[in-house]
């Protein structure tokens, strides 16, 4: 396809997801269940051609040599559909947002002001990998009156490309535009190009994926974006930790599905405990067949098993989102020097410490700058599903206007209604 035909193709895709959005105010809650409902029998009854459309993705990774943390990102299997169908009798269960009253108050001059949620408009979601998000962007957005434009990685192509359509047919289901969710039928980069310079017709882009891709978007977007950088969370075992707790949890946050974004890269272990807790973790770590990249005192600690393959760590590893079986290991003097390294080298995803000691929870609460603070528990339900928010569009690591897990209420703005009998201003 010629460069002026993918700019004529974003453009009219870009004009039809407006022309949609403006229709979409008069939707009811039960306009959206309904398209929901049909979504959730339509992905049912096409279980084998999703699957099918899915193995020719992951076939290709394969081939291609993507990193197996990376092909499990993109694999559909029967408990990941299951998971997705359930997902969408969450959001279809979640009350709908627009037109909830945020403020009211009367004027002395007798207006009624009333400060109520509305639909952003038309949303471009730019993603990579995992064929869930044409779903759950999808869905959030239609439940929160938006209209989308899904523009999906060339990995899950033809997972992407089938889902997209069972949703456009659940919508056209019940008489409505199915332009309401367009998906770019594409993967060339200049669509991307293009997409992010329809500012008249696109009112947010939200990326999903790597940084390479998202500070892509975030340098040449005319649209407002918000970001979901890497997701470089950590694991602050404290000195009255709870050590049984801290082993299991480290082992969730980082082995059960290292592809993603809230899985731990970091583990930070206070020195009164390192000598205890580091060796029996570091076994149990190996056993996963994680890769270990260790500072000085750790390597110290771990140089006399020889069973361990270690890695001397790099300012640049403790920055490093790697999506993999690695783990960068930091020992540090005091509380106060962990909260340093988790602000200094985290990317204000997801943290967590484990203590017993309630003072030192709060003190780790207040001062770590990121989305979301867990105590004594894994980094792993940052997860809008696990939040209750159905499913989540995204987990953003900016502070305007949404931060972390993106659910409904989250893709809502709201405007000013103003009810008079008359009044003039003098």
């Amino acid at each position: 396809m010629s460069k002026e035909n993918i700019q004529e193709l974003i453009e009219g895709i870009a004009s039809k997801a407006r022309k949609a959005s403006l229709q979409m105010t008069r939707l009811t809650a039960v306009d959206k269940n309904n398209i929901l409902s049909s979504l959730i029998e339509k992905i049912a009854s096409n279980r084998e051609a999703i699957l099918e459309a899915n193995k020719i993705d992951t076939g290709t990774a394969k081939a291609n040599g993507l990193a197996q943390a990376m092909v499990d990102r993109l694999t559909f299997t029967e408990e990941r559909l299951d998971q997705l169908i359930e997902g969408i009798h969450e959001v279809k269960a979640l009350k709908d947002p627009v037109g909830e009253e945020i403020d009211g108050d009367f004027r002395p001059n007798g207006l009624h002001i009333k400060k109520i949620r509305v639909a952003i408009g038309v949303i471009g979601i730019i993603y990579e990998s995992r064929p869930n998000v044409t779903i759950d962007c999808a869905i959030l957005c239609l439940k929160s009156g938006n209209a989308c434009i899904l523009r999906g990685g060339k990995e899950a192509y033809h997972t992407n490309t089938i889902l997209a359509k069972l949703i456009r047919e659940a919508i056209k289901t019940h008489g409505q535009n199915p332009d309401i969710v367009q998906f770019i039928p594409t993967t060339d980069r200049e669509a991307l190009t293009h997409l992010l310079k329809q500012h008249e017709n696109i009112h947010c882009i939200i990326p999903r994926g790597g940084e390479s891709l998202i500070r892509f978007v975030a340098e040449n977007s005319l649209i407002p974006v918000i970001k979901h950088y890497k997701g470089v969370c950590n694991l602050y075992v404290d000195k009255d930790a709870d050590l049984e707790i801290a082993g299991d949890v480290t082992i969730n946050a980082k082995c059960q599905r290292p592809g993603v974004c809230n899985s731990i890269e970091n583990l930070i272990i206070h020195k009164d405990v390192a000598e205890t807790f580091l060796p029996a973790i570091a076994e149990r770590l190996g056993g996963h067949n994680v890769k270990l990249k260790v500072d000085k005192i750790a390597k110290g600690i771990l140089s006399s098993d020889s069973t361990l393959s270690l890695e001397d760590a790099t300012e640049e590893d403790y920055y490093t989102e790697f999506l993999d079986l690695t783990l960068s290991i930091k020992i540090v003097a005091s509380l106060d020097e962990g909260i340093e390294f988790i602000n200094t080298y985290g990317s204000a995803h997801s943290e967590s410490i484990i203590t017993r000691n309630e003072e030192t929870a709060d003190i780790f609460f207040k001062d770590i700058d990121s989305s979301t603070i867990y105590r004594n528990a894994s980094t792993r339900f940052t997860d809008g599903f696990e939040f209750g928010l159905g499913a989540e569009i995204g987990i953003s690591t900016d502070r305007l206007h949404a931060r972390g897990p993106m659910g409904l209420r989250e893709l809502c703005t709201y405007k000013y209604i103003v009810t008079g009998e008359g009044q003039i201003k003098a």
